[in-house]
């Protein structure tokens, strides 16, 4: 498989506080799931703490559209949200500062919820993970730094290709598997495919925004290091 494993860095700009303060959340909270699968409680977890679409339709325990962003269902569930969060986020927090930030992927993960309810109104399968958010850093990402070079590992193979490569094939995957979901008639635990399209579109507009209010400037003038 080929995973992203680091990307140009923007110099100076704000340290992403927050960026890093999200890793180590899901990494507690991804801790204490390992003690509750040993012990068989970790579904009776995944029923409180994740967002349950036919629940938020009704208005009950909208707590969990926060909560089930910091829960995750197994390790390659896990690492794969946490390494694309450690790839993507610091340079856009770097540049759009703190606690900007904090709201962004915040918002951008409720976005990604509502995406993700929209075509799921009457399911009852809990909705976890920090995905829909991560979806929105990367399509802030796509629009703030089309050219930054994503480094990518290949078995013991590294290269580099332009993150507008990268992120588009990325998109255009998800949204092939979001539009085939929607032709499946049995409801099961699976990949939030339109959470991912979702929060993506939201990045991809924030984006904009950010360098409408020539946010990215500085960055986008000066040199990767």
């Amino acid at each position: 498989m080929i995973f992203p494993i680091g990307d140009d860095q923007v110099k100076g700009g704000y340290f992403p506080l927050f960026s890093y303060t999200f890793i180590l959340l899901n990494v507690a909270v991804f801790v204490y799931e390992l003690t509750l699968m040993q012990n068989g409680s970790i579904d009776t977890f995944f029923m409180t703490y994740g967002s349950i679409p036919a629940e938020t339709m009704r208005g009950e325990r909208l707590f969990t559209l926060l909560t089930s962003m910091f829960i995750h269902g197994g390790w390659l569930h896990f690492v794969g949200n946490m390494l694309f969060l450690w790839v993507f986020a610091d340079n856009i927090e770097a540049v759009i500062g703190n606690f900007r930030f904090l709201l962004f992927y915040l918002i951008g993960g409720l976005v990604a919820h509502f995406a993700h309810i929209y075509f799921n109104l009457d399911s009852s399968v809990p909705t976890i993970g920090a995905s829909g958010a991560i979806s929105a850093v990367m399509g802030t990402y796509l629009v703030m730094f089309p050219t930054s070079r994503i480094k990518m590992l290949f078995l013991v193979f590294v290269f580099r290709i332009p993150a507008i490569l990268f992120l588009g094939f990325w998109i255009f995957q998800q949204y092939n598997q979001g539009v085939a979901s929607l032709s499946i008639v049995e409801e099961s635990a699976g990949v939030a495919w339109w959470a991912h399209i979702g929060g993506f579109v939201f990045g991809v507009l924030a984006g904009i925004y950010y360098r409408m209010q020539g946010l990215t400037k500085n960055a986008l003038s000066s040199k990767y290091a």
